[in-house]
């Protein structure tokens, strides 16, 4: 293998960023996976370039051993995505400011499957208690005795539809609890590159502690074995898809097509698959909410702001406008979680370790 060169094998320059080596090594272990039709001996070259250049200590080791065979003309400044040694600030956001904050302290009691709820049963009941009662107190004509017991037969059917409704749905509970028990993380979040880890801690941070939250590291796509979808969050009947980038300072947004636009400019620096990602989410669960949520930070140091306004079903974000906008969201209905969804999430989680 002395004789490839990384770089050229992902595709990438010598000065591209972790995250555009770990974008362009996803693309080709699709297509190169001994499970797509590659040979085995190419995807683990693939793979040792890789966990050489995705990693500090080894990429610098490499890059002193093999130099740029087309370095930068003399007199010219070479231009770096990444400041060394810059680190992203991390979400800002005071807990106490959050609206929805409060739904963290309380921790309901959370059900894997809606109940018909007390109302509806307490309403059939009365009607049948009142309805029995005329009969008691005075003669009625026979037609009227004749609509009364339809009344009372209806009245009672529902009373006792619904007790079986929740008499099903606590078995479900049960049943759900004692398959998932108290977990609330699926998967193991990567932390390279640094924007990863830093939406890792925001969702454990922020998100996690609500009620009915459930966070996921590393789902695959339908039809996908690898890790498309970096990190999710469903709550309820919602579940937002989450990408996270390091871009240059700048502010971005999104055009009707969900292409990327950097300070009124077509962006050329990076893109995402969030789009078609939240598309092919919502074909394999009917019936849930979901959005997708391009979190940025900075690869340097200047201010990086965004226009959330969603394209496709995504918003680009910085990490405080999505711990309001998307927290809000996710805590409307954070007091369920469906145990239909949260086995098919489960089931799509790659990084395995602890992801049974």
């Amino acid at each position: 293998m002395d004789d490839v060169d990384y770089y050229e094998l992902l595709g990438v320059s010598r000065d591209a960023s972790t995250a555009e080596i770990k974008s362009a090594y996803r693309a080709l272990a699709k297509v190169l996976h001994p499970d797509a039709g590659g040979t085995s001996g190419t995807f683990r070259m693939l793979t040792t370039a890789y966990e050489t250049l995705s990693r500090p200590d080894r990429r610098a080791a490499y890059d002193s051993a093999t130099p740029d065979p087309a370095p930068v003309a003399r007199g010219r400044r070479r231009m770096f995505r990444d400041e060394p040694a810059w680190v992203p600030p991390a979400c800002r956001v005071a807990p106490s400011a959050l609206p929805w904050w409060h739904l963290t302290k309380h921790q309901p009691r959370i059900g894997y499957v809606r109940t018909p709820g007390h109302a509806p049963a307490a309403l059939a009941l009365a009607a049948v208690c009142v309805l029995a009662v005329p009969p008691l107190v005075a003669p009625f004509p026979t037609f009227l005795v004749v609509v009364w017991l339809a009344l009372a037969a209806a009245a009672a059917a529902a009373a006792v539809r619904l007790a079986r409704e929740y008499a099903a749905a606590v078995r479900g509970h049960r049943a759900a609890l004692a398959e998932f028990g108290e977990r609330t993380v699926f998967g193991v979040a990567d932390h390279e590159p640094a924007g990863e880890r830093l939406t890792a801690d925001l969702l454990r941070r922020y998100l996690a502690p609500l009620p009915g939250a459930r966070v996921f590291h590393g789902l695959s796509r339908p039809g996908s074995v690898f890790a498309d979808v970096e990190h999710a969050v469903l709550c309820g009947n919602r579940l937002v898809l989450i990408e996270s980038k390091l871009w240059l300072p700048g502010h971005y947004e999104f055009d009707d097509d969900a292409a990327i636009w950097r300070n009124d400019h077509p962006f050329r620096g990076g893109e995402t698959t969030l789009p078609a990602t939240v598309e092919a989410f919502t074909d394999l669960l009917p019936g849930v909410e979901i959005r997708g949520a391009l979190i940025l930070y900075p690869n340097r140091r200047g201010p990086l702001t965004t226009d959330d306004t969603p394209a496709l079903g995504v918003s680009p974000v910085d990490p405080d406008t999505f711990v309001h906008t998307f927290g809000a969201w996710l805590a409307g209905d954070c007091g369920h979680v469906d145990h239909h969804t949260l086995r098919a999430l489960r089931a799509r989680v790659v990084t395995t370790s602890d992801a049974a």
